[in-house]
């Protein structure tokens, strides 16, 4: 089931109306999709900021842009300020939702692995589904893992609902012995993952 959002259109796309709409606590977006023509609008900054963290960052939301009919989309893209923790513009791509399209999936490792210290190189995975059945995270138990234990993309299990498009061989996390006593009092805590922040910027690209 999609989650609602409300959306205005934008037709000012001037240096000083963007600033204006930021200070009004709207973000502004692009709405697009595969022979759809782009929209410019914009979008409450809170009630975005709530639908990615209650319902994901591959929710599937139902646009309501003022004067048209409700639109399935997806967040495709963001820019924000990591210091004022804000989203400065934003992209929704318009989703068929019988069509399979790949997105990434961030993988969160559970438990505490019996020694050793974890080391994750892979926080996401790219996979492949009709929007309603792409996984909000993939969850892996390495609570009975041990030093020397690989952990690959193959066993990140099967699912009939959605495919993980990555090589079976590729390294998800690794166990590794520590090198100092420190390492052992402190070991890496695992099954982090990025906040909906996206990379610091200082300026929003300008559209």
């Amino acid at each position: 089931m999609s989650v609602t959002l409300s959306a205005m259109k934008r037709e000012d796309h001037a240096r000083s109306a963007t600033k204006k709409l930021r200070e009004e606590g709207q973000v502004p977006a692009v709405v697009y999709g595969k022979e759809k023509e782009s929209k410019s609008i914009s979008v409450d900054s809170l009630e975005l900021l709530k639908t990615v963290r209650d319902e994901g960052i591959n929710a599937v939301i139902s646009l309501q842009v003022e004067g048209d009919s409700a639109i399935n989309v997806m967040l495709h893209d963001y820019q924000s300020d990591y210091v004022k923790n804000s989203v400065l513009h934003a992209d929704f791509y318009i989703v068929n939702m019988s069509q399979e399209l790949d997105a990434q999936v961030p993988v969160r490792l559970e438990g505490e692995p019996e020694n050793g210290v974890v080391q994750q190189p892979l926080y996401e995975v790219t996979v492949r589904a009709t929007p309603n059945n792409i996984p909000n995270e993939i969850t892996v138990d390495i609570s009975n893992k041990s030093i020397g234990d690989i952990i690959t993309v193959a066993e990140l299990g099967e699912s009939t609902s959605y495919e993980v498009v990555e090589d079976a061989e590729t390294v998800v996390a690794s166990v590794l012995a520590p090198n100092t006593n420190a390492d052992m009092e402190g070991q890496e805590e695992t099954g982090s993952e990025p906040e909906f922040t996206g990379e610091a910027q200082s300026e929003a690209n300008e559209d």
